[in-house]
This record gives C-alpha cells, structure tokens and sequence, in this order.
C-alpha cells in the first residue's frame, strides 16, 4: 500500500478525523475538568481527588480491557465507549446546573470516564491494523499520520481549552467534550466497516494472558522496562519545568509553554519525516536504532546552565528523534502481538504504563523541593540515555518479524 493509497483509504480517513476530534475534546477537558472542580469548590485536595479518581478508573480496569475488546471486537469497543461517555461527561455540567453535583458524584463520574477509557485505549491500537493489514511499514506510516495528529491537538487541545474556559466557562467546555464523542461515534458507525472479533486460541484465554505475552515476547520483554522507565522520566521533568522557569526565568510562564512546545513541534516535523521518507526507506527496527540516540542526546543540554533559546532547540532536536522512532516503534510494538492476544497484550501493557507512570513524580517532587530542578533535569538526561540505549541495542540485536499476511482487499 503506497502512501497515496493509505491517504485514500477512507475508513483510515474517518478514523483519523475522529482521533483529532476526540483527542482535542479530551486534552480541553484535561484543563477544563480540574478548573471546574478548582473554581467551584475552591480546593486544590478535591481537584486532586478527582483526577487521581480518573487515572484509577484507568489503571483497574486495564486488565479487564482487554478480554473486552477481544470479545466485543475494536470498532464496537470505541461505539460502546464513546456512546457511554458523552451521557457521563454531559452528567457534569447538568447536576452542576441543576445544584446536585456533589464531591462523591464527581468522583464516581471521573472514576467511570477512566474505566470507560481503558478499552477505548486499548480498542484504538488494536484496530488500525484491522483496516490496512499487517505490514510493518504501511502500519509505520499510518502510525506516523496519526501520532502527527495526536501532537497537533496536544499543542492546540489546551490553549483552545484555556480560550474556550475564559469565553463560555469551564462547565460549557465539557458539554463540547461530550459532544466529539458523539462526532467520533457517528464517523466509526458510518465509516469504518465491521469485523468478526478475532477468535480467542489456547494461549489467549485468561485475564492474565496479555501479561504471560510480554513476559514471553523477546522483544517486548526488553522494551516494556525501558520505555516505562523512560516515560516515567518524562512525567519528572514535566514536573520540573514550572520549577526551572522560576529558578531561572524570572517565572515567565510563557517560556515555560515554549518549552512544552518546543518538543511537540519538533515530533511533529519527525512524524513528517517518517511518513515522508524514512519508513519505506529504512528496515523499522534500524530506523529506531538509528534515532532514539538523538531524542535522549540533546537532553544533557538542559543539565547546564544555558538561556531558553538553547533549551527550546535541544527539545526540538529531541522532539525530532523521538517523531522519527516513534511510528515504527508502536508499529513493531502491535504487530508482534498476534491478532488473537492483541487486545489482551495492549491493554496489559497500557495497564504496567499506566501504574508506573506516577514513579517519575513520586521521586522529582521531594528532589524539586530540596534542591531544586537541576538534579532533576541531569536524573532525567541519564535515565533516558540509558533507557534509549539500552532500546537501540535491543533493535540492533532482534530479528526482524516473519513476512506480514498481505493487505486486506476490498477496501476503500
């Protein structure tokens, strides 16, 4: 399937548009939910209180998400979420409006919103292989449109949020979130076809399955610790920025937000990069050898003591590496799991993510107040050398996967 062919294919299309639209109606609420819980409650313990409520949703129901999708299959996963998410999202606002939302209510509403986004989740990666077949580099370029996607609404969600709050409130916000699910419920039902679930084998039963997989898988095995490692080190330096902007930018909060930006722009130019050249030039497993090296090398340049136009250009330069490797990497990361343990694999994996995503804050919050964001910055310049390293080894030394069953006919 050539490039044009993927841009062509209008399931793909459909998908992509309810991606954005969805992914920019969630990034909103990110800002707006805890704004709203800020602003009319006035307590920071209950704002907290319910986003850890939302995250735990997620966690617990990691391990069930996955026996859902297998059963249920990927397209009706996301209808069935989407449809039950935009009623409990809309459940905000209306009880807010009508003096019945209580804290227990908007802990129970964000709790089920993160129960519903596991499968969700797990439904997303499990179905693209679904529409364009099993081809390591077709998936690669997909993967490249759709994390290009994903890193415009992440640069564009928020500050749309932030307007959208001063303009029609916090509480109007959501009620537009509620309403991408409906938008990205009706382009899956109309656009993307149905398939029979995959049929569970031997090897596949048990909640515990998916688990057993990435234990078992070679590759995936060596992967899962270093890139958990590597994101948890990124939640620490998310945490250190607000810290560093003070220590040395006179708090210039807009500094802060180049910083952020600098890194997303610069995936987005590798994400270009990739679908454009490298991934049906270069074999994917040497494509990320190649280049997690330059998403963690200029990282050491934040650990000294240099102004913010070096700092924007080394997480430009590391957003470049990382929009490079990443199609491939999530590409090879779903095509070694075999369609029959797919979903229960994914989501085993969303689950150890999403566990140990907290370890970065628990540690660089004590280290942020004693000393500062320096000693953070040099921990998370290491731990990602060492984690990237330690993947472009694992690439070098693996073996490429068996050929890929062709390219499903009959589509669009």
């Amino acid at each position: 399937m050539s490039r044009s062919e993927i841009l062509r294919n209008r399931p793909l299309r459909a998908l992509l548009v309810a991606e954005v639209i969805s992914t920019t109606g969630a990034q909103m609420t990110w800002l707006a939910l805890p704004w709203f819980v800020l602003t009319t409650t006035g307590s920071p313990s209950q704002m907290t209180l319910v986003m850890i409520a939302e995250l735990a949703g997620f966690a617990v129901a990691g391990v069930l998400a996955g026996s859902f999708v297998q059963r249920l299959g990927a397209r009706r996963s996301m209808l069935f979420t989407d449809a039950a998410r935009a009623p409990l999202m809309m459940l905000v606002p209306v009880l807010h409006w009508s003096g019945h939302l209580s804290l227990a209510s908007l802990v129970l509403l964000a709790l089920m919103l993160g129960i519903l986004g596991a499968p969700y989740f797990t439904a997303q990666k499990v179905i693209l292989p679904e529409l364009i077949g099993e081809d390591e580099r077709v998936m690669s370029q997909a993967n490249a449109l759709f994390q290009g996607a994903i890193r415009l609404t992440l640069l564009l969600g928020p500050p749309l949020g932030g307007v959208l709050i001063g303009v029609i409130g916090a509480a109007e916000v959501l009620v537009v979130d509620a309403a991408t699910y409906l938008v990205s419920f009706a382009l899956v039902a109309l656009f993307v076809p149905a398939r029979k679930p995959v049929a569970e084998e031997e090897g596949s039963r048990g909640l515990l399955a998916g688990f057993r997989f990435l234990i078992r898988e070679p590759l995936l095995r060596v992967w899962m610790p270093f890139f958990v490692a590597g994101d948890a080190a990124w939640q620490a330096f998310f945490a250190a920025v607000p810290v560093l902007t003070v220590e040395r930018f006179d708090a210039d909060a807009k500094i802060a937000g180049l910083l952020f930006a600098a890194f997303g722009g610069g995936a987005l130019i590798g994400n270009f990069l990739s679908f454009r050249f490298f991934s049906q030039r270069v074999e994917s497993l040497r494509l990320i050898a190649l280049s997690v090296p330059f998403q963690a090398a200029p990282l050491w340049l934040l650990t000294f003591d240099v102004g913010a136009g070096v700092m924007f250009v080394a997480l430009l330069i590391s957003g470049v590496g990382n929009g490079v490797c990443n199609p491939s990497i999530h590409s090879i990361y779903t095509l070694r799991m075999p369609p029959a343990i797919r979903a229960k694999a994914m989501a085993a994996g969303m689950t150890i993510w999403g566990l140990a995503m907290p370890i970065g804050l628990v540690i660089a919050g004590p280290v942020l107040t004693a000393f500062g964001a320096g000693p953070v910055l040099i921990g998370f310049a290491a731990v990602q050398s060492v984690c990237m390293a330690g993947v472009a080894i694992a690439c070098l030394r693996a073996r490429p996967s068996a050929a890929s069953p062709p390219v499903p006919a009959g589509l669009p």
